[in-house]
This record gives C-alpha cells, structure tokens and sequence, in this order.
C-alpha cells in the first residue's frame, strides 16, 4: 500500500470518527486551502487549477450551506446561509471575471469563519471536559 493511499485511509477514519464540530472545521481549513490555491492560480495565471479549486470551494459552501440546520441555529444559521449564499455567487462571478480582489475579500472571510468555528468547537470541548476533571478531583 502506498504512503498516498494510507494517508487518504487515516483521513477517512479521522472524518468518520470525528464530531460535527470537528467536521465543520474540516470543511472550513479545506474551503480556505482551495480559496487560497485558487488566488494563487490567478496570480500565475494557471486556469487548470484555478477552476478546480474554485469548483472544490464552491462543492464545500455548498455542503456548509446544506448542512445548516434553520430550526436548531435560529437567526445564526440564517445569517450563515445567507453568507454562504452571497460567497457562492461571488465564488461564480470570480471563476468568470477573474477578480483578485474578491478573491482576496473571499479568502478573508472563509479564514474568519474558520477561525470563528474552531475557537468554537475549542470551547465547546472544553466545556464537555470540565465535569469530567471535575469528577476525578471530588
């Protein structure tokens, strides 16, 4: 079995096993690394790779925004379909126009909003393991 083929192994029990919250950040560190690729490709003018990053960003928004749950999130997860709408079409205007700055403007949001979601699931691990080390010091 190849390095390759053992790494992708590991990753999928790693996803399969992991919580939504880690899940969540998995999607995000993905989207920003293929928004990031993306930028990079217009720079050196690399078409082939620019338009497979920006289809992989777009497929990852599109799971963000699938996966929302309106009932459960409330105004929050309004808020965020309705972001994740706007970087969709702004991710398709910037597969059309080009713009490095958008992209730039996209690149920056998706990293806050990664940023946002791990200091979240951070917290709420945290806060899982409190009554834990609670327990074992009463």
């Amino acid at each position: 079995m190849s390095y390759g083929t053992m790494q992708a192994n590991y990753r999928e029990m790693e996803i399969h096993a992991a919580s939504p919250e880690k899940l969540v950040c998995v999607v995000f560190e993905q989207l920003v690394v293929n928004l990031e690729r993306a930028r990079v490709a217009m720079e050196r003018k690399d078409v082939e790779t620019r338009v497979v990053a920006l289809r992989r960003a777009r497929d990852l928004v599109t799971e963000l925004l699938c996966t929302l749950d309106l009932d459960k999130g409330g105004p929050l997860a309004v808020d965020l379909a309705g972001m994740y709408q706007v970087m969709l079409v702004e991710l398709v205007d910037v597969g059309m126009r080009g713009d490095l700055v958008t992209m730039g403007k996209l690149v920056r949001i998706a990293t806050a909003l990664r940023d946002g979601f791990v200091g979240a699931a951070q917290q709420l691990l945290a806060s899982r393991q409190q009554p834990h080390q609670q327990r074992r010091t009463a």
